[in-house]
């Protein structure tokens, strides 16, 4: 049975996670200010922590900072207000695995908890991170996991394999449960400038649509499109030739 932690200061709030959480079988443990989650985590080590960004005393981003010290696999659910782009942009930074809106929603808990768990089950498979196939002049390189500093190595080796194969067009499909902090978003930029360099075409899809948002706020869409699934974006990579 996963342990899941939630931090938060609104009562209300607690109380619809121990209901969603325990009717999903998870073993859940709550604070309602971040030093006493910070105890409750070292104490229970749980896989999955969900906090609150803006909280009285320490804030979200501190407690994730924090956590992340202790445990570097946990993984970190922060939740944010609607509109508050540039915190969620911040947590990311800080090795947040995603994050929710307020008000929360039923679907986009589920979602977020699917993509931990498949991340958690990932955990050592990094080598089977990114692949690449191709069709034709189209190269598909797939991304899965969580993509940061140390996915930048197999990321040259994806663009070296498209660029040796003489592919006009890339599509970037992240799978189910991809999560990116800050240096993951730099090495996708990375590539996508490269790949403008060598006037290929590139498609992005498969992104949830928190990490899309951030993607869009750092200008990725000027590189890429954006698509809902693989098929749209193969069908307009095919149109653009």
């Amino acid at each position: 049975m996963r342990k899941v932690l939630v931090i938060d200061d609104e009562t209300p709030t607690l109380n619809m996670f121990r209901l969603f959480l325990g009717a999903y079988g998870f073993a859940v443990f709550t604070a309602e200010n971040g030093t006493d989650g910070l105890e409750i985590f070292s104490r229970e080590r749980p896989e999955i922590v969900v906090t609150d960004i803006k909280m009285p005393g320490m804030d979200g981003l501190e407690v994730l900072r924090r956590i992340k010290e202790l445990d570097p696999r946990a993984e970190v659910i922060v939740i944010t207000g609607h509109g508050d782009t540039e915190l969620a942009l911040k947590a990311v930074n800080l090795n947040a695995a995603d994050f929710i809106h307020k008000p929360i929603q039923k679907r986009a808990l589920d979602e977020a908890l699917g993509r931990a768990e498949a991340r958690l089950n990932a955990h050592g498979k990094r080598e089977e991170e990114i692949t690449v196939q191709f069709d034709g002049e189209l190269a598909v390189i797939a991304i899965k996991g969580h993509v940061d500093s140390l996915s930048w190595p197999a990321l040259t080796e994806a663009r070296e394999r498209v660029n040796g194969q003489g592919s006009k067009g890339v599509l970037l499909k992240f799978q189910e449960g991809t999560s990116l902090n800050g240096a993951g978003i730099n090495a996708i930029i990375q590539l996508l400038k490269e790949s403008r360099k060598g006037e290929q075409r590139v498609a992005i899809s498969g992104l949830s649509q928190n990490f899309l948002g951030i993607f869009q706020m750092v200008g990725i869409g000027k590189l890429a499109g954006f698509f809902g699934n693989e098929e749209e974006a193969k069908k307009h990579l095919a149109q653009a030739r």
